[in-house]
């Protein structure tokens, strides 16, 4: 009896329980909260309650709208099918700070950017802030709550200051209650002295260091961080482990004693000499020894909590960082004393090759938040991870072209192929053709011998319409005579549909080369796909007594370019050159009739840092003078010289640093000029020239 009672009191309580869960005012708050959806790759996740709550606090009010919102709720796709990826940005109405002055500056000189908002997809609106703005900003004509618009928040963090509704935020350093993901993007917090454009180039570093870990900066009695950078001194050993900071006082709150060795060393020296950086918590999530790490080729080792990396929805930042937890602080020291030579060096050349492909200047962080949006609203054609993250980076890797890897030069290697045994040769034609014993016949000729080449066009520049395919030499490809329209010097460049061949030999009418001089520097090319191939070199120098760069044709040992009127080269180039570079330097290049040549040589080597390869020398080459009346080749024209002079240090401007790369290598064919018998030559004819 008395095991019955005690089983019938568990059940009288088991249905009170019940009774009290499944009260109706229960049954509707489950109701009303269905489970938030798993994250998938390509679509946001919305935020939940919470999260939104928060996020409103961080950013000042952010609205039901705008507080859930995902690129599908709270974005018009349809601005974008009318006129593609264009950015307008609005006339700023009072004073900005200068970080916001500097990223206005890279929208509106991006390929992106037009002055008219009918035509936008993106509208950019200045953000002014802080003291330097008495007056929230007033609400644009196109605002429409927010849709489509995008907003820099750089001066400081904190509140905007106006509700943002379903705008875009490209933040420095936002937290992740605050963050809506893919959505919002997460922005480094950059230091006044980066560059505009261009940025320093990485230079080599030693692989062993002599610190493994270190930080130096300042820490408050009190605040975001202060318990965390003041246990910094527990690690701290003076040897291998540099962790220092300053007392900074606060209000309210004194430096219980000040620091003894923090004025001892120099912050970029420390972080130039040790292969782990800390970066910690401080006033600002986004922190400045982040950049400051990733330049020295340090390995950020991160303690902050909550921070939304830079670009995280794009990088990869496990290849490049460790992102540690501020709540395990003293198994630091251990976690980096595990990690092999071998891991170590991967993870530095990672941080340069995000320092210099992301982050080196403000442009790059400009172009970067663009292409991440453009990459979202185009999710058909949008690159993958392997583009963002391996060289040359998401910057030079248009999906536009194509979103195979297979299809560009770059990444043959690391998918173990091949460029086709194949190639088209273009000529570009300015001179009517008058006689069979013209070069350029001789030329066509020669090319159509060779065994990999596929198919002749001839790009008709002159002024007289083309002669009939009757006047032209047979040959046993197929041949092209394309018109162009405009007749400028880009349009040799440009990514023609009947140029199916990876490989291009771009040549001028009057170059000399023989077949098996085309052989060889395409079985040269095949090797080296991602670069410029051919036979007339040239170089460039800093003149110190004048200031600038100046370009040489003299014979030396040491070259920098390879000139494109006898080149081969990967056509993924043409797609660059026409839709990469900007318009102004087309104009430069159209209205002088010169330097497109090395405009080509300054793209290819910006984008794998590498120099062109130069074949075979041949000191017979040289640029034939084409008979036209009394008129000669315009290289011998001193007028020709000067303005290639001038493109350099323009070219150089625009892209904020030199790219071009001097090399002393020359590749020859095997036994060339050795004393032996010519049968045992593969290609005999090349020593005879």
């Amino acid at each position: 009896m008395q095991a019955r009672g005690r089983y019938l009191l568990a059940g009288l309580a088991a249905c009170l329980l019940a009774g009290l869960y499944l009260r109706p005012g229960r049954r509707r708050a489950a109701a009303a909260s269905p489970p938030e959806p798993e994250p998938r790759r390509g679509s946001a996740l919305a935020a939940g309650p919470a999260e939104a709550g928060a996020g409103r606090r961080a950013r000042g009010g952010a609205g039901p709208a705008g507080g859930r919102c995902r690129m599908e709720t709270c974005f018009d796709f349809s601005r974008c099918r009318r006129h593609g990826f264009r950015v307008y940005v609005y006339p700023a109405r009072g004073r900005l700070s200068e970080p916001q002055r500097r990223v206005l500056r890279s929208l509106r000189g991006s390929r992106f950017y037009t002055p008219e908002p009918g035509r936008a997809c993106l509208l950019v609106l200045p953000l002014e802030r802080g003291p330097r703005s008495p007056d929230a900003p007033a609400r644009p004509p196109h605002w429409n709550g927010g849709r489509n618009h995008l907003l820099f928040s750089l001066h400081r963090d904190g509140p905007l200051g106006f509700e943002p509704g379903q705008a875009l935020l490209a933040q420095a350093g936002p937290g992740a209650p605050g963050f809506r993901p893919r959505f919002d993007v997460s922005l480094p917090l950059f230091p006044r002295r980066l560059p505009q454009r261009g940025g320093a180039r990485a230079g080599p570093f030693p692989a062993p260091r002599r610190y493994l870990l270190v930080f130096e900066g300042q820490r408050s009695p009190s605040g975001l961080g202060a318990e965390t950078r003041a246990a910094l001194r527990h690690l701290h050993n003076g040897r291998d482990l540099l962790l220092l900071t300053a007392c900074r006082p606060g209000p309210g709150a004194r430096c219980d004693r000040p620091a003894a060795d923090y004025a001892r060393y120099d912050s970029q020296e420390l972080m130039q000499n040790s292969s782990f950086c800390l970066v910690p918590w401080g006033r600002r999530l986004g922190f400045f020894r982040f950049l400051e790490a990733l330049q020295a080729a340090c390995i950020p080792v991160l303690l902050s909590n909550g921070w939304e990396l830079p670009f995280s929805e794009v990088i990869d930042w496990n290849k490049a960082a460790i992102i540690g937890d501020e709540r395990l602080l003293l198994q630091i020291p251990s976690i980096t004393r595990s990690i092999d030579h071998d891991r170590v060096l991967a993870l530095r050349q990672q941080t340069q090759f995000l320092w210099e492909t992301y982050f080196s200047s403000v442009e790059k962080i400009v172009l970067t938040t663009l292409e991440i949006i453009q990459d979202r609203i185009q999710a058909h054609i949008s690159r993958n991870q392997v583009m963002w993250n391996a060289q040359p980076g998401g910057l030079y890797a248009l999906p536009q072209f194509s979103t195979s890897l297979a299809d560009f030069p770059f990444y043959y290697c690391a998918l173990g192929r091949s460029p086709a045994k194949e190639f088209t040769a273009v000529i570009q034609a300015a001179s009517p053709l008058l006689s069979q014993s013209q070069p350029i016949v001789r030329l066509i000729l020669a090319v159509a011998k060779s065994k990999y080449c596929t198919q002749i066009v001839v790009l008709w520049s002159c002024e007289k319409p083309p002669p009939p395919r009757s006047r032209w030499p047979s040959v046993p490809v197929p041949f092209s005579v394309v018109e162009e329209e405009h007749k400028t010097m880009s349009s040799r460049f440009f990514p023609y549909d009947l140029i199916r061949t990876d490989a291009v030999l771009s040549l001028d009418e009057d170059t000399v080369l023989s077949t098996n001089e085309v052989d060889f520097a395409f079985t040269v090319w095949c090797s080296f796909p991602e670069r410029i191939v051919g036979y007339p070199a040239r170089s460039h120098y800093w003149d110190s007594s004048k200031g600038w760069w100046a370009y040489t044709s003299k014979w030396t040992n040491e070259y920098s370019m390879v000139l494109t009127g006898g080149a081969f080269y990967h056509r993924y180039y043409h797609y660059l050159y026409t839709f990469y570079l900007p318009g102004s330097l087309h104009s430069m290049v159209d209205q002088m009739a010169n330097c497109e040549d090395i405009l080509m040589n300054f793209l290819v080597s910006a984008v794998t840092k590498l120099p062109p390869i130069k074949v075979t020398q041949k000191k017979q080459y040289k640029e034939t003078m084409m008979q036209q009346g009394s008129k000669t080749s315009r290289w011998a024209d001193p007028e020709h010289f000067a303005q290639r002079q001038a493109c350099m240090n323009s070219f150089a401007s625009w892209f904020g640093f030199m790219p071009l790369v001097h090399s002393q290598m020359r590749l020859d064919p095997v036994l060339f000029k050795d004393q032996v018998s010519i049968l045992r030559k593969k290609y005999r004819d090349i020593e005879r020239l």
